[in-house]
C-alpha cells in the first residue's frame, strides 16, 4: 500500500467522525487518522475553514468535532467515485 493522497486523507478524517456517531474529540480523531500531528493540523484547519467539520463545545468546555452537511456530501461523492474505480477496475 502506497502513500495516501490528499483526497483520501480528507475522506478518512470525515469517515472517522461519521463512524463515531458524528461526535469525536480531537485527540482520538488524530490517532485514528494515522497521520503526523503536523499534517493532521493542516487537514483539520482546512476542513474547518471550508466548513466540512465544525467544533462543538459542551457546557463543561469539552470540544467535539462533527461533520457538516457539506462533509457528508463529500463522503457520499467520494464513495461514488470509489465505486466507479472498482467497477471499471481502474
Amino acid at each position: 500500500m502506497g502513500k495516501r493522497d490528499r483526497l483520501e486523507i480528507i475522506y478518512t478524517i470525515l469517515d472517522i467522525v461519521r463512524k463515531h456517531k458524528n461526535a469525536i474529540k480531537p485527540t482520538p480523531l488524530l490517532r485514528f487518522t494515522n497521520v503526523s500531528s503536523q499534517s493532521f493540523q493542516q487537514y483539520y484547519s482546512e476542513l474547518l475553514e471550508k466548513k466540512f467539520l465544525i467544533e462543538n463545545i459542551d457546557r463543561k468546555g469539552r470540544k467535539s468535532i462533527s461533520c457538516t452537511e457539506k462533509g457528508f456530501r463529500y463522503l457520499e461523492k467520494y464513495s461514488l467515485i470509489l465505486g466507479f474505480i472498482d467497477e471499471f477496475e481502474l
